[in-house]
């Protein structure tokens, strides 16, 4: 289970909670198991490590994928019978642009028989609406302790007034945020595969995704090797000499390495053609070199086995019981 590296810090610094992921790969494409979070579980019992809940972004970020209705049912029935709280951070809900539609946990639990009080969402303005910069966030919980916790929190980051009445009137205009969300999946869906349909003609393949504002890229034969270690070294030369800025995979927590998270929902046309050419450029300048490396590979191979066969031939030569007629040099010496 990936999640967003920002929730490191913003959970972390100040709580001293220990964030600790669940693994998934690309065998399944990156989805959670119930077998992986009881691997986790179970890893997190053997150091001591007391689990009080399970974090979960859906859409996600970084994969630009949504938690389809099986999945939530599992997570909410693990949570259930582990007796742990399930976070689902669904900032990015209204992003998907392509079928399968956005499931929230919200409607899952009226389907299933379980603990309410377990089940927490939040949400924010900043990313369906594009409104960051107001800081509205919201807290959806089924728990009154939480709630309360909550409402006395508040206080040391209140919304302001004035946005509180441009905010309360923008969302009870039903007609242009259904109008907004429409054209907002539409642009979505059309930058997603001019996006990817470029990467594609250099070779690099995406994670399908449907969701979110960003794509799961796939740089790992690209590496030198199949280390992490390789792919900070691949990531240093994409943002200081290719001058694209992109994320890579460990600090999402990623299991393997060579994949990264490219934005591309964040940039007008004309710098989505500087930036897919500035890609093309450095994959083709990667290839001839990686060519260029097989040639000389190839022709050191080829004099190594020549100046093998050579010593072979001399040592042939120059041994007394060699069927070989000695040289007249040979013969001189004698």
């Amino acid at each position: 289970m990936f999640f967003w590296f920002r929730f490191d810090r913003d959970l972390r610094w100040r709580t001293g909670v220990q964030l600790l992921p669940v693994h998934s790969d690309s065998s399944n494409n990156f989805k959670i198991t119930v077998a992986a979070m009881e691997e986790a579980y179970n890893n997190a019992a053997a150091e001591n490590i007391r689990v009080k809940g399970v974090l979960i972004t859906n859409p996600s970020n970084p994969l630009g994928t949504i938690l389809d209705r099986e999945t939530l049912i599992d997570l909410v029935t693990f949570v259930n019978s582990k007796n742990i709280h399930l976070v689902c951070d669904e900032i990015y809900a209204a992003t998907v642009f392509t079928q399968p539609d956005f499931v929230s946990v919200a409607e899952v639990i009226d389907e299933i028989e379980c603990n309410t009080a377990l089940i927490h969402i939040v949400y924010s303005l900043s990313k369906d609406l594009g409104l960051p910069g107001f800081r509205v966030g919201i807290v959806y919980s089924y728990n009154d302790a939480v709630m309360n916790c909550a409402r006395k929190m508040s206080s040391f980051g209140l919304v302001s007034t004035q946005t509180q009445r441009l905010v309360a009137g923008l969302l009870s205009d039903d007609e242009f945020v259904n109008r907004y969300i429409f054209e907002s999946a539409d642009r979505l869906a059309l930058r997603h595969q001019q996006f990817t349909s470029g990467l594609a003609q250099v070779g690099i393949g995406c994670l399908e995704s449907n969701s979110g504002l960003f794509l799961w890229m796939d740089l790992h034969k690209m590496l030198k090797d199949q280390t992490f270690e390789s792919e900070m070294e691949l990531w240093r030369v994409i943002v200081n000499e290719v001058k694209l800025n992109v994320s890579p995979g460990q600090s999402f927590h990623s299991a393997e390495p060579g994949w990264f998270r490219v934005c591309f929902a964040n940039m007008d046309d004309e710098v989505m053609e500087v930036a897919l050419r500035r890609i093309r450029t450095f994959v083709a300048k990667s290839a001839q070199a990686d060519l260029a490396a097989k040639k000389r590979r190839s022709w050191q191979n080829k004099l190594n086995k020549l100046s093998f066969k050579s010593r072979i031939l001399d040592d042939v030569a120059m041994s007394p019981g060699s069927p070989m007629p000695h040289s007249p040099m040979l013969r001189a010496q004698n």
